[in-house]
């Protein structure tokens, strides 16, 4: 059966992993009376959680006598070491645009990777049926980026189709006929060229995702670059550099159908398959006959640009809630986290106890310490921190493009705050609708915590988007936090009576019962400095003061402390207390002393 192997790439949120739902649908990959669960691609609780997809998913459907192997890759920017892989082992892909929304950082990340690798896109204007649809202009948009990133004629000479992911129709013209996914199956057949591989020669495939299975063990993914193989066929391991990493035979062959994946006894040039036996290969190797000495090239991933120290946690809360607690686990945890996920990079401190993780953003982050806390990790984290680099005795530091949506009304206030940050305007202009495009490039540093107070300047109907730009000479201080904190004195459970008290201080961070403890913050100062409260102070009873008085008092909503919230938050004297249960914040140094200490050192 010919094949042929796609990639659907696009920004966050413009529809890739519904539009999968529906081609598997009407490829009749489900039975009609099959209960599917929405965005069946995002299997894991995080991806359902927060509607984005993290970890590239391959799928396989069948049309008029042709496999389609489709990948659904992540569109959110944090992830896209992912899709730099996945695009090494596709013959083409569709980029999925949304139709109001336009061409978004990611786009133009994920465009230049496949323009780059000489795939030739097939263009899909998703969700025309909005109101705020601006198709022709959209289109418009798209040529532009893709003259932008040097396309060549044939690549600029893109096939357009239009749909609704939704509804489950895609057309030649966004008028229709509006029936169903026909159109878009067509011209992945037609327009994908079959991968130009051939049987014959010995067996190579190069590791693109890995993965790990109570039953099997370590398992990699890959497209078959040649040659034949067969179940328990004797097979070897070479790095990128073409060193012998280990000998090992393929233990099982299994390839996508639909959502499952199916054991074969053999597997042929062009299949995606995934291979189990091996116990020390990973993503970027080659997999390949012993008979076989260099190894297939691979694309260099693009570096991290942010680092956050992992430590273990050592709050008088420690242990009550988490099962992992000690280094050693926290470090096994990590180092397996860093083989699958090539965007990460972790590197041992000298006390053996903390863990710098570089990596590409804080959603990354927070998404590695969610799932490690749901794991039964209880940990430390420090603020993110931006990775300087060196170049002709300059100091160079990572830039973001950065685009926002904003109604007209509120674009002084994100100019005024970005300026701030040393952000750069580099374009203004209307999008429609009383809403304006800005583009900025500013510098990660002046980036991390600023989403929170951007959501509050445009109450909550801004969008931002970002994504990696280039390194820029240093652009000086940058300020932040400019309020201070309220810390806790004591040990305990808190009272109603207490944060009664504190209300007038500053937004407060707990609620009553609560536990806390010396040196743990429990709210923001509303001036500059940092506050030693008092959160467990009780009501002296008298025979005028009854105990059932304090029912009475109305407490204001606490801030809710997310992981998303605390990370860019916390100060460099501060950290993140991370448990299967609670986030807390916390100062670095718990006793009032040695934070008094501390400060002296970091002024003097």
């Amino acid at each position: 059966m010919s094949q042929r192997n796609v990639a659907i790439i696009a920004h966050v949120d413009h529809g890739k992993t519904t539009l999968v739902d529906v081609l598997l649908r009407q490829s009749g990959t489900f039975r009609e009376n099959q209960q599917v669960a929405e965005r069946a691609m995002d299997s894991n609780d995080l991806e359902r959680e927060r509607g984005i997809t993290i970890l590239a998913k391959c799928t396989s459907v069948e049309w008029d006598g042709v496999r389609v192997n489709i990948v659904d890759t992540p569109g959110h920017q944090d992830f896209g070491g992912e899709v730099e892989r996945i695009l090494t082992m596709v013959d083409g892909v569709v980029l999925l645009v949304d139709a109001a929304e336009g061409p978004l950082p990611q786009t133009k990340f994920v465009l230049g990777k496949a323009l780059k690798l000489g795939l030739k896109p097939i263009v899909l204007i998703n969700k025309v049926d909005r109101p705020d649809a601006r198709v022709d202009e959209v289109l418009d948009e798209i040529f532009d980026l893709f003259v932008s990133l040097d396309a060549d004629e044939d690549q600029l000479d893109f096939p357009t189709l239009y749909a609704s992911g939704k509804e489950g129709w895609a057309a030649l013209a966004p008028e229709g006929p509006r029936e169903d996914m026909r159109p878009l199956f067509d011209k992945i057949v037609s327009h994908v060229p079959a991968p130009n591989v051939s049987d014959e020669g010995p067996f190579r495939m190069r590791a693109t995702i890995l993965e790990a299975d109570p039953y099997l063990g370590r398992m990699l993914t890959g497209r078959v670059e040649g040659g034949v193989l067969k179940v328990n066929s004797a097979l070897k391991a070479l790095s990128r550099n073409g060193d012998l990493i280990e000998n090992f035979r393929a233990a099982k062959i299994l390839a996508f159908r639909g959502l499952a994946r199916v054991p074969l006894d053999e597997a042929r040039a062009g299949d995606i398959i995934t291979i189990s036996g091996m116990s020390k290969a990973t993503v970027a190797d080659t997999l390949c006959d012993t008979s076989v000495s260099e190894a297939l090239p691979a694309q260099p991933i693009d570096p991290p640009t942010i680092a956050i120290t992992f430590s273990v946690n050592d709050s008088p809360l420690a242990g009550q809630e988490g099962d992992k607690v000690t280094s050693r686990m926290i470090r096994e945890r990590l180092l397996r986290e860093a083989e699958g996920n090539v965007a990460i990079r972790v590197t041992e401190s000298d006390s053996k106890d903390s863990f710098e993780v570089a990596g590409r953003g804080e959603l990354q982050m927070a998404v590695l310490i969610e799932t490690m806390r749901r794991e039964g990790f209880e940990l430390s984290i420090s603020r993110p921190r931006v990775l300087f680099k060196e170049e002709d005795g300059q100091r160079m530091e990572p830039v973001e493009e950065v685009v926002i949506d904003v109604d007209e009304e509120f674009s002084g206030a994100v100019v005024e705050k970005m300026s701030q940050r040393k952000g750069e305007l580099v374009e203004m202009r209307p999008s429609g609708g009383g809403k304006q495009r800005l583009r900025f490039l500013a510098p990660t540093r002046g980036m991390i915590g600023y989403f929170g107070e951007f959501l509050t300047d445009t109450r909550g109907t801004g969008l931002m988007n970002r994504i990696f730009h280039s390194y820029t000479p240093y652009k000086g201080v940058i300020p932040v936090r400019n309020h201070g904190v309220l810390i806790s004195m004591e040990q305990g459970e808190v009272t109603t009576y207490a944060l009664a008290a504190l209300e007038d201080r500053g937004p407060l961070m707990v609620e009553p019962g609560n536990k806390v403890y010396q040196g743990m913050i429990i709210g923001e100062h509303s001036r500059g400095t940092d506050l030693d409260v008092n959160p467990l102070k009780a009501k002296q009873l008298t025979n005028f003061r009854a105990a059932g008085k304090d029912d009475a008092v109305k407490l204001t909503p606490p801030i809710r402390v997310t992981l998303e919230m605390a990370i860019p938050y916390i100060g460099d004297d501060e950290l993140v207390e991370v448990t299967p249960k609670t986030i807390r914040l916390r100062k670095l140094y718990l006793d009032p002393n040695e934070r008094k200490r501390f400060a002296k050192k970091m002024a003097s």
